[in-house]
């Protein structure tokens, strides 16, 4: 069973088709790739998905579950979480802070629990301590445990947004441009870490990117999308030769041309 199947989706803001009659598949246990040009509808995707936005039409299925139009936090119960092209850290926090933040339903934030429980707060937020310095840990963000999540650089912010999708019992993972603005060396980090959590605590991964060498490293399959609509799915190198592919990056008259030297037309 597919851990996301997408039926015939539509997202329409006023005469604009953003999203236009996708349909497709993520299969449990993948890490897969959505590429497309600029405009191409994969964000919009992502939100409809994720709940941010309401669909226009269409259905979005989570392991045979009809989880159409579900609001952000009721997809979060289900383990369906979703990381932002900006970053979205509480700048004023700590790192640790803003990761021992996630965990829902926390005894310290009953009033009356604080008050008449404060044992079983105090065990609790030794526990989730703990974890949030497990995941530092795994992300090697252990360092900068204590700086304001402010002030850390733009691939460390992307690391603490994975890290807060690790706080709890995450299915699948939705990342929205992970690798923006992020240098070589904090990028590779971040792909051993999404491997690592792939293949040793069995993540789902959905990732929006540009990079064709992050998304060649690590996802399989890779799914394209122009204006609205998925053009193909394959392997990085099987979506690399789709004409449609080429047409939609480059233009007809570029794709011509680039046939040309190659000596295909």
């Amino acid at each position: 069973m597919a851990m996301i199947r997408v039926e015939n989706l539509h997202k329409h803001f006023g005469g604009f088709h953003a999203v236009d009659g996708a349909t497709l598949e993520v299969e449990k246990g993948s890490i897969t790739g959505l590429i497309g040009p600029n405009g191409a509808g994969k964000t919009t995707l992502f939100n409809v998905i994720a709940g941010v936005l309401p669909p226009t039409s269409g259905q979005v299925l989570m392991e045979g579950e009809d989880i159409t139009g579900l609001h952000p936090h009721a997809l979060f119960s289900k383990g369906l979480l979703r990381t932002f092209q900006v970053a979205h850290e509480f700048h004023t926090m700590t790192v640790r802070e803003n990761l021992m933040m996630v965990p829902p339903g926390q005894s310290g934030e009953d009033l009356w629990s604080a008050w008449f429980h404060p044992t079983r707060v105090r065990e609790e937020e030794h526990r989730i301590r703990a974890r949030a310095n497990e995941v530092m840990e795994f992300l090697t963000i252990d360092h900068i445990a204590d700086e304001k999540a402010g002030q850390i650089s733009g691939g460390q912010k992307k690391l603490l947004e994975l890290g807060r999708t690790m706080m709890t019992d995450a299915k699948i993972v939705f990342l929205d441009e992970v690798g923006a603005g992020v240098n070589r060396t904090l990028l590779n980090t971040i792909a051993d870490a999404i491997l690592r959590l792939n293949k040793e605590q069995g993540y789902t991964f959905v990732v929006i990117e540009h990079d064709m060498d992050f998304i060649g490293r690590i996802c399989d399959p890779v799914i394209c999308m122009a204006e609205g609509k998925v053009l193909a799915q394959g392997t990085l190198d099987e979506i690399k030769a789709n004409e449609q592919v080429i047409e939609a990056y480059l233009g007809t008259g570029l794709k011509n041309k680039v046939l040309k030297e190659e000596g295909h037309v």
